[in-house]
């Protein structure tokens, strides 16, 4: 299999994430002059009685100022100076002998979008004045710097300010974003097209982190839900281990993530490459009600307003059918009865976090059973739907029914 570049990974290639423009956004969110903004990445360590590391994963609010997804390092941001200055781990000449050479400073230097780049063995005789930190995510090598002309202060603010600041996407992280979804939206079509080879969930959820890996995602934003028959009905089913036996169809959960940013996507298709009649009158309702919130997504729209639309939409699509008997769309809506089968909210925010910071909505996520999941991005005029993945029903059968 031959793996293209696309114009979204080429552009990542040639820019560095905007670590300089986030700090700023951030200082100028605290209403900041002067003093320093200092922050910790998170600590390696070893997985409990065991010589082995534990899965890494960098803190956010570290990588949102930096960039850099390596373990035991520092960031400071001189406020009055617009400096931004990366301490990473020293090279240890012993260590070098059993994992090579490191990132050294000069290297992060030219990796990072930063203004300088040092060792964790300096950042004692730097760090003085006013330094503004993140509770709990501060080690005692600072708070131990008090007596040195070094006031640590300790604020919950500067978190929420980068919460703030991560709700607004620039550029560089929807593009993140977008190839996140190219590489997660390659491995549900090949999931599509190998569902009616294999006999088992697990053997879906193999092909998946496969292909994922085979394009640079060697991680997934969470755990893959591979869900056949009624297991779809429950929301964040996670065991992957039964088999289709003649289960009709199957619910795809799954997205990688790309240097720390989250792709979330959700399909359902037949097994057997062909949905029944009671199947496909259900996809076609959770289809126009994806479609209808979709259009109605624009700044100034209240997200509370699509839900209502959706529940409307859904009441009306179960009356025309049957399942619904008795009531009008009004009062079946004030009576909470559509709750039963559209029990969660309709999105969620995304970036960092596959439900990320903000709580503002990200995407249309209707009927747990019958999930058509997108991830969008909220524009000036709209939207723009970031996820290409077949959906529509002739489009999802030819493509279960071709050949990988």
């Amino acid at each position: 299999m031959t793996i293209h570049p696309t114009s979204v990974s080429e552009y990542l290639s040639t820019h560095k994430y905007p670590a300089k423009a986030h700090a700023r956004a951030v200082a100028k969110h605290l209403s900041l002059t002067s003093g320093t903004i200092y922050l910790e990445s998170q600590k390696s360590r070893l997985e409990e009685d065991k010589d082995q590391e534990a899965p890494f994963h960098q803190r956010r609010y570290f990588f949102y100022l930096s960039g850099c997804a390596l373990p035991n390092c520092y960031l400071t941001y001189d406020v009055a100076k617009d400096f931004l200055t990366l301490y990473i781990p020293p090279i240890d000449p012993e260590e070098v002998m059993w994992s090579g050479l490191p990132l050294d400073a000069e290297g992060a230097k030219n990796k990072f979008d930063i203004d300088s780049a040092k060792y964790s063995n300096e950042l004692e005789t730097d760090l003085k004045g006013e330094v503004l930190a993140i509770p709990d995510q501060v080690s005692e090598r600072a708070t131990l710097l008090k007596d040195g002309g070094v006031a640590v202060k300790l604020s919950k603010d500067l978190k929420e300010a980068i919460n703030e600041c991560r709700v607004y996407k620039d550029d560089y992280e929807v593009a993140l974003i977008k190839h996140a979804n190219e590489i997660s939206g390659s491995a549900h079509v090949a999931l599509m097209k190998a569902a009616k080879t294999c006999k088992f969930e697990h053997e879906l959820e193999g092909i998946f982190l496969e292909n994922c890996i085979r394009r640079g995602a060697r991680r997934q934003a969470y755990d893959s839900i591979i869900a056949s028959g009624t297991n779809a009905a429950t929301l964040h089913y996670i065991h992957n281990n039964q088999a289709f036996s003649d289960r009709l169809n199957i619910l795809i959960d799954g997205g990688c993530e790309y240097d720390l940013y989250a792709s979330d996507i959700t399909r359902v298709f037949p097994l057997n490459g062909k949905f029944t009649k009671e199947s496909r009158e259900i996809y076609s309702l959770v289809l126009k009600m994806q479609l209808d919130a979709l259009a109605m997504i624009k700044p100034g729209v209240l997200w509370d307003t699509i839900h209502e639309t959706v529940h409307k939409i859904l009441i009306q699509g179960f009356l025309d059918l049957g399942i619904f008997q008795n009531g009008t769309v009004d009062e079946i809506l004030e009576n909470r009865t559509s709750c039963a089968f559209l029990p969660h909210g309709l999105g969620h925010h995304m970036g960092m976090d596959t439900h990320d910071t903000g709580g503002h909505p990200n995407y249309s996520d209707p009927d747990p059973m019958y999930r058509i999941e997108d991830d969008v991005l909220v524009t000036k005029d709209g939207y723009e739907n970031l996820t290409n993945v077949v959906k529509e029903i002739d489009d999802v059968e030819g493509t279960v029914n071709s050949t990988a």
